[in-house]
């Protein structure tokens, strides 16, 4: 990790909130950039998962009695990279994704921010903050398995989906 450990609960959970924040910022993004391409069930998708992510901001500042997010902290959150673990890249985005795509985006970034938390609640110097990260790691475990579960019910696409015999053009 690239900054210090959250020591305190108040730090721990403004990171989680943080983190949070920015897949609820992602999500709608992409579903934002779907909807531009036309592509519903993709978009609708992801107004999903930012709709889940929301629910943890709410029950985040709900828990800790916070009517606005505190200020990040002066040597940052602690990110292994550039984004929070739970931030899918927006590089990783296609404009014909279908939802089996979005799905293993979702996949993949819930399954580093179960990780994340993981690492955390190992390396916590504070028994609150190390409750909090199994608590939340716990609570990533269970996005893991329902979008698993979403991941079941929509087939795999066909080797040739990013195909368009009409792709957009663009004009400067």
């Amino acid at each position: 990790m690239k900054a210090s450990l959250p020591r305190t609960l108040v730090d721990f959970m403004a990171q989680a909130l943080a983190m949070e924040r920015e897949a609820v910022a992602r999500y709608t993004e992409f579903a934002d950039t779907m909807e531009v391409h036309n592509n519903q069930e993709v978009a609708a998708l992801f107004r999903t998962m930012a709709h889940y992510e929301s629910k943890h901001v709410e029950q985040i500042l709900a828990q800790m009695g916070w009517a606005s997010d505190p200020p990040p902290p002066e040597d940052g959150f602690g990110w292994p990279d550039l984004e929070g673990p739970e931030t899918v890249p927006i590089d990783e985005v296609h404009y014909l994704m279908q939802p089996w795509h979005a799905l293993q985006l979702a996949l993949a970034a819930e399954q580093r921010a179960e990780a994340f938390f993981g690492r955390l609640a190992q390396m916590a110097t504070s028994e609150p903050v190390r409750l909090a990260a199994l608590e939340m790691q716990d609570e990533e475990r269970e996005h893991v398995e329902l979008v698993r579960a979403w991941l079941k019910k929509v087939p795999e696409p066909d080797k040739d989906w990013a195909n368009d015999p009409d792709p957009p053009h663009y004009t400067d």
